[in-house]
């Protein structure tokens, strides 16, 4: 594989306009997901930008700084299905999706970013006719084997075409934890717009602002994540690209996220109070606001003081660290934190990072056991999504002495009687 490469975006990626503001200065990561075998290659590996910028003309909250897609995916180890409670979500939104779209029977759904056919396979037991675009190609791979037809390419247009005329307009399109992910957000809705039903129904998921704002999500912030969505910059967009957005829904999932469900414009379906309620939730908490995000900027420096502080403490104490989780998000949190060179191993059971060593710190992952035979004094959760689980589930290291740190909405460490003043 070619050495990944980035460009720069001059321009707002919703509305085009170059009036757009750095407002989250950012330390470089390297990319997520890329493990070694060789510690030395992992540690100095390539890290680029993820600064965050908005646009001042329609609020929406964007990296300008562009991973070559290639470097980005192909070596994306990320299953969906393996994600602790993404398979029983997925379940669960497909029977939302079947009672809210009402596809006719053996009708397509396409699912865009479809990883590994996670998504679809409800629709597939339901009898449905289902068809996944993804450019992992590992993933793709593993989706195929289990019976979801994956293309393993990226969504443009002409591939749009191509699947309209060969497998005929899809009633259900779905971009689940994708709509993100895509540079070109405007040929991607182009795709949908092509490929979709006239009284069909597309489907996007992606992390709301408003909650990363609130959460001080700092962990969601990462190359692959090129927008950070709000509902008010993309109906205007949606707009304008010949399509409607009908509803909008928070959800807990991934600790706060937006769920849309969009029509052609001019559709016979309604626009929902859910989506004016958001619209006016955003202009109450001044969401399209630079000033907004640069008080979130503040909020991150604040959590990073605290952090390198403690790191330095129980350093000059002689205490051990470690990881547990090897999370996309790890490289934000340990470069954004002031965790690098503090974390001495990461635990993990990933049967493809396991024994390889994490790019960007070259921090080795061992089997999840090693927390218990080598009984750190401190473990950072880097994968803090499911904070909650792992330690309601490691008690018995609490018990022998560890603490778990938490890192995000704040800096907590979790002792075996719960918090500990810190």
């Amino acid at each position: 594989m070619q050495p990944a490469t980035v460009s720069r975006r001059l321009t707002c990626r919703l509305c085009d306009s170059k009036n757009v503001e750095l407002v989250v200065k950012l330390e470089p990561i390297p990319l997520s997901e890329n493990y070694s075998t060789d510690r030395a290659i992992a540690a100095g590996a390539p890290r680029f930008p993820v600064d965050v910028y908005m646009c001042a003309d329609c609020g929406h909250v964007q990296h300008l700084d562009v991973i070559d897609s290639t470097n980005l995916w192909n070596s994306y180890t990320y299953f969906s299905g393996e994600a602790k409670g993404m398979p029983e979500h997925f379940q669960q939104m497909a029977g939302k999706i079947v009672e809210t779209a009402k596809p006719p029977a053996g009708s397509l759904v396409v699912d865009i970013g479809s990883n590994d056919g996670s998504l679809l396979q409800p629709f597939k037991r339901d009898g449905y006719r289902v068809l996944g675009i993804d450019p992992a190609t590992e993933v793709a791979r593993r989706a195929n084997d289990q019976g979801i037809p994956t293309i393993p390419a990226l969504m443009t247009l002409d591939l749009a075409k191509k699947i309209r005329e060969e497998h005929g307009p899809a009633n259900v399109i779905c971009a689940f934890n994708v709509f993100a992910h895509a540079d070109d957000l405007g040929e991607m809705v182009d795709c949908v717009r092509t490929m979709l039903a006239p009284d069909g129904l597309f489907f996007f998921e992606a992390q709301y602002l408003l909650d990363i704002i609130d959460g001080v999500l700092i962990a969601t912030i990462f190359h692959e994540h090129m927008s950070h969505h709000s509902v008010s910059p993309l109906v205007s967009f949606l707009d304008r690209h010949g399509l409607e957005l009908v509803s909008a829904e928070r959800a807990k999932i991934q600790h706060g996220s937006l769920i849309g469900v969009v029509q052609l414009k001019g559709g016979s379906r309604p626009v929902e109070k859910s989506v004016e309620d958001l619209l006016t939730l955003e202009v109450e908490r001044r969401l399209t606001e630079v000033q907004t995000l640069r008080d979130f900027d503040a909020k991150v420096k604040s959590l990073r003081d605290r952090t390198t502080g403690l790191i330095a403490k129980w350093k000059a104490e002689g205490a051990s660290i470690a990881g547990y989780g090897a999370a996309r998000s790890g490289p934000t949190l340990i470069s954004q934190l002031g965790l690098t060179g503090a974390l001495e191993y990461i635990v993990d059971d990933h049967p493809q990072k396991v024994g390889k060593f994490e790019t960007g710190d070259g921090v080795p992952v061992v089997p999840t056991a090693q927390l218990y035979e080598r009984l750190p004094d401190y473990t950072v959760i880097l994968a803090w999504v499911h904070s909650r689980k792992i330690i309601e589930t490691n008690q018995d290291y609490l018990d022998k002495g560890g603490h778990f740190v938490v890192l995000c909405p704040e800096t907590r460490v979790v002792g075996k009687n719960g918090d500990i003043k810190i």
